[in-house]
């Protein structure tokens, strides 16, 4: 039981302190020439496409024809905002990127109590936040369990348990 709480406890620290950094890098990002409110968008599209040519390099793939990407609610992508990044970015690849086909879906965001086992979703939990909140959950979704409290008991112990995070799914392509 200590352990829990003490658990429990640490990570509310942390998760105060990243939300402490992340304000002031938004506030930091606001003021300087970073003002492009999509660079998260673009920097995770890069992060894609680098990862599907690794995967292509590892199973000596010559082209890559098909990439499907999971995008988790919770993170809050702007999906056009990420296509067109990718887009621009695939531009300027290599031949093994030329004429890739990319499927992107989203997933929705589901979260459990583990106090009461209670289950909600995403739009639950939007309903409830301001905008910074909402604003610094999009760059760090970790940020939720800060501003996050279950709808039924209050607490604030609860997990993910999909929707979180950006994966690549299926990559497919020519031997």
């Amino acid at each position: 039981m200590f352990y829990e709480k003490f658990n429990f406890s640490f990570r509310l620290t942390f998760y105060l302190y990243l939300l402490l950094i992340l304000r002031i890098i938004v506030k930091f990002k606001h003021q300087t020439y970073l003002s492009d409110n999509h660079m998260h968008e673009w920097a995770l599209a890069e992060s894609i496409l680098t990862a599907a040519l690794e995967a292509a390099e590892k199973e000596k793939l010559k082209k890559i024809t098909l990439i499907n990407v999971s995008i988790g609610e919770l993170q809050q992508i702007e999906k056009d905002i990420f296509e067109f990044s990718i887009n621009e970015i695939l531009k300027t690849q290599n031949k093994k990127l030329k004429d890739v086909e990319i499927k992107i879906k989203t997933e929705k965001c589901t979260l459990r109590c583990k106090s009461c086992d209670k289950k909600w979703t995403f739009d639950d939990m939007k309903k409830k936040l301001n905008n910074d909140e909402f604003e610094a959950i999009h760059f760090l979704p970790e940020v939720a369990f800060v501003h996050a409290r279950c709808p039924k008991c209050g607490s604030p112990d609860f997990e993910i348990t999909t929707g979180r995070g950006i994966k690549i799914t299926a990559i497919k392509g020519e031997k």
